[in-house]
């Protein structure tokens, strides 16, 4: 029974009774599965003595990974090493904790590491894996790369969306204006945040907001995907059981989910075909949304021959689920540390006032003098940045890695939340101070290993240039135009909650609440 109280939490299961027998059998199967494993591959999975937590027959180290994994990894990584073994179910896994053996994975040993674990979960809502984020490393995935690259994510293509950002912020600065004229006490920052980053998004990568009620679904469901990505699911673990997500509900609920998403994108690849169709060449070529170039580059041949309709979908999928969740999640943490920090908040007010002046807008070219608001977003990204575990890779080949050997088809997971808080590298690691970068030389590119919010390598996230853009244009409207403080009911600072929601991205558990207290350019 105690065994069985371990293994009843991945098994959420209530089949009026037959939980019991159910789980018995299943437990039986698998014991036996497992001893067969474990004597296939005893000398393989040694790992040349990397150090591992005791584990339980069956669930390995399962019990010992909590809601937020890179918390509980972390954990064990204080007590066992910075490169530890775990055994997750079948899965061998390998958790790296430590800016040097960051470095060897991703430079080093680039490569090597340069594939991905192909879930249940990314498999379901990524196309069968068919995009950048998740697919493995080939030709055509080089191919999806570079296209992502030149046409939306690149220094040029950043630039050139400037507009975008700057309409969209002032359409959030109205918003919230609005909101506060009509009495509103206070503001569900959370919920505005998201719709502005996926508006954004939205422009830029299928050229218009598609402002309509269906639009705030498609938000919400984008954040689903980047929290469902990593939900648990039994197939992962113990590959001969996968027909058991379908009795927890993860299998229904992730192909509701990508319905919704998918038919989504294939109305808005209709609309634009059609719009293609109508227009002339010249005229079509000025378009500038990535899913108006992806079919121009498809209609020219330009693509790979093998390159599908789902191969497009699948980019767009990364652009938009990828691109939204991520900015608004900064966002969130960047205005739940300022509300907490008053003197810091202040400071960046100050900065941000004084560098606009009396202009009726905030323009771009103004965010290039805001030093210290960029030392907040750096802050933030250390901190709380949106993806604590850097999406995992897979050994392709047997691979030496801090001294021992680390098998093909190992995973390998780098906890860059414990890397970024780690003292070694950073005073007072657990606090905000976004005075550190004032002194500190490290850049956003993955180069400095003890700093990593978006990765480096083949593997590092191209959308870096494109998200810290849409943070910093909205941080620096929101500190422009309002004066921040908690709602009248809202308890103190030491009150706000702080508890994560962990997928891909990790945000804020519940909403962000405050009250927005207009600014007078007058004042």
């Amino acid at each position: 029974m105690a065994l069985l109280s371990l293994v009843k939490p991945y098994f959420p299961l209530d089949l009026n009774g037959l939980l019991l027998p159910l789980s018995c059998f299943v437990i039986t199967v698998l014991f036996l599965v497992n001893l067969r494993t474990r004597t296939a591959s005893k000398s393989k999975s040694n790992m040349n003595q990397l150090p591992f937590p005791p584990k339980l027959p069956i669930i390995g180290n399962l019990h010992q990974i909590g809601t937020l994994p890179h918390h509980s990894f972390r954990t064990l990584s204080n007590k066992y090493g910075p490169i530890m073994f775990l055994q997750l179910g079948h899965i061998p896994t390998v958790v790296v904790s430590s800016a040097e053996l960051a470095r060897e994975i991703m430079k080093t040993h680039d490569l090597a590491f340069a594939d991905r674990p192909q879930g249940i979960c990314p498999k379901i809502l990524l196309y069968g894996c068919a995009d950048v984020g998740f697919g493995n490393y080939s030709d055509i995935w080089r191919q999806k790369k570079k296209i992502c690259v030149n046409e939306l994510l690149c220094l040029r293509s950043v630039q050139s969306f400037k507009n975008v950002r700057e309409e969209e912020s002032w359409e959030l600065v109205n918003k919230i204006r609005d909101m506060h004229s009509s009495g509103a006490d206070s503001v569900n920052l959370s919920e505005l945040l998201i719709a502005t980053s996926n508006d954004i998004v939205c422009k830029c990568v299928l050229g218009d907001k598609y402002n309509t009620l269906a639009n705030t679904r498609i938000g919400e469901l984008a954040r689903k995907v980047m929290i469902n990505l990593m939900a648990f699911s039994v197939g992962d673990y113990f590959p001969s059981f996968g027909w058991l997500d379908f009795f927890t509900g993860l299998i229904p609920r992730l192909k509701a989910i990508f319905r919704e998403l998918d038919d989504f994108f294939e109305s808005v690849i209709e609309e634009h075909m059609t719009m293609m169709k109508k227009t002339s060449g010249v005229q079509y070529t000025k378009r500038k949304s990535l899913l108006d170039i992806l079919l121009q580059l498809h209609d020219d041949g330009k693509l790979d021959n093998s390159f599908s309709q789902n191969d497009l979908k699948s980019i767009l999928m990364d652009m938009f689920v990828g691109g939204s969740d991520t900015s608004s999640a900064t966002m969130e943490w960047a205005m739940v540390e300022l509300v907490k920090n008053p003197t810091k908040m202040q400071k960046a007010k100050e900065e941000v006032r004084r560098v606009v002046g009396n202009k009726s807008q905030v323009e771009e070219r103004d965010i290039s003098q805001m030093n210290y608001l960029k030392c907040v977003v750096k802050e933030i990204l250390r901190l709380h940045l949106p993806t604590p575990l850097l999406a995992p890779r897979v050994a392709r080949s047997d691979v030496n890695l801090g001294g021992c050997t680390i098998p093909a088809k190992t995973v390998v997971y780098i906890n860059a939340w414990a890397i970024h808080t780690d003292p070694e590298f950073w005073e007072r690691p657990e606090e905000f101070v976004p005075e550190r970068f004032e002194k500190m030389d490290v850049e956003f590119r993955g180069q400095d290993f003890h700093y990593i919010p978006f990765g480096s390598g083949r593997r590092g996230c191209p959308g870096m240039m494109f998200g810290v853009a849409a943070v910093e244009s909205m941080l620096a409207n929101l500190l422009f135009w309002f004066d921040w403080k908690l709602p009248e009911n809202g308890g103190t600072v030491q009150h706000i909650d702080m508890n994560e929601r962990f997928g891909l991205t990790v945000s804020k558990k519940l909403p962000l609440y405050l009250q927005p207290i207009p600014y007078s350019l007058k004042s």
